[in-house]
């Protein structure tokens, strides 16, 4: 029987996301593809250093053990997803073997993105640091993150701290697009108007309900074993505020999630708030919101919606 994908959470993630390779794309950019491959080959035996997104996608493969049968049937899987070919692409593997991450699964596809086999993996979200692939995948309606050069947020635990923006990132951008052709008054007469009509799904909502799938297993085990700690934690961080917090509210219930923290800034710096929540990851469509986390928390572009197609 084939090994099936589509029950659990699975996070693609290329290699660029994961680890440091900065000095490994000063070779490529300055001295071309035959210096590269030589240097990986010469270097593969030396690990690479934990990236942006290494604490995020190692604490999140750490939940798999609230499985029953965490081998055999993880509620997690991370599917490597690279430009690099097999060869030159050991070395990332090898490096996956070094931090002890169990993670099996890799495509290497020399020069080309594979984000096309995103669907085909039942990927619920693609980490990349090349934002040209992100920007493609999220136009062929891909659920897809840019990880920006920002603050690492790591710790001695097994806490994951998830947070979001709502609209452009959970939700769709009509709302967003309200408030970015008329003003803020009419933004909020508009999600008053519409309280109780839930919003369309923006690019990660699915990731969003397979996380909430896994916060609910750990309230059953925080019943079935009264002394466990939970340690997945989702917020939502978001410029808006009342009237039209309560429709964001409404559209998470309908979709059968739950935060644990909401922050409704209406315009308040988020780098302030994340200074202090910390997030072992934060999505936000808006380059200039993450222009001020990226320096206190790892941070995810989401290029998706008017914000990111206005060209005026």
């Amino acid at each position: 029987m084939a090994y099936e994908l589509g029950k659990r959470l699975v996070i693609g993630v290329a290699s660029s996301a994961m680890f440091d390779l900065i000095e490994s794309d000063t070779v490529f950019r300055t001295k071309g593809e035959e210096e590269y491959r030589k240097y990986q080959s010469e270097n593969v035996d030396n690990p690479l250093d934990k990236g942006v997104s290494f604490s995020f996608i190692k604490r999140l493969l750490s939940l798999n053990n609230l499985s029953d049968n965490p081998e055999t049937d993880p509620l997690v899987e991370v599917v490597l997803l690279s430009r690099n070919d097999p060869d030159t692409g050991l070395r990332v593997m090898k490096s996956i073997k070094h931090h002890e991450l169990p993670i099996s699964r890799a495509i290497f596809m020399q020069g080309k993105s594979p984000y096309e086999y995103i669907p085909a993996l039942s990927i619920s979200l693609f980490l990349s640091g090349n934002s040209s692939d992100i920007k493609e995948a999220i136009g062929m309606g891909y659920p897809a993150g840019h990880v920006l050069k920002s603050t690492i947020v790591d710790e001695d635990d097994n806490d994951l701290r998830i947070a979001f923006d709502f609209d452009g990132v959970l939700a769709d951008d009509e709302s967003e697009a309200v408030m970015h052709n008329t003003s803020l008054s009419e933004f909020h007469e508009h999600e008053t108007k519409n309280v109780l009509q839930p919003h369309n799904p923006g690019p990660l909502k699915e990731f969003l309900v397979k996380i909430s799938d896994i916060q609910k297993l750990e309230e059953q085990k925080k019943r079935d074993e009264p002394e466990y700690k939970n340690r997945l934690r989702v917020s939502i961080v978001t410029a808006r505020n009342a009237p039209s917090h309560e429709r964001a509210l409404n559209t998470l219930k309908e979709w059968g999630v739950m935060a644990n923290d909401a922050f409704f800034l209406g315009g308040v710096d988020k780098g302030l708030i994340l200074g202090v929540l910390k997030p072992h990851i934060f999505f936000d469509d808006q380059s200039g919101h993450l222009d001020s986390t990226s320096s206190v928390a790892p941070s995810v572009h989401i290029p998706f919606g008017i914000k990111n197609t206005d060209v005026s």
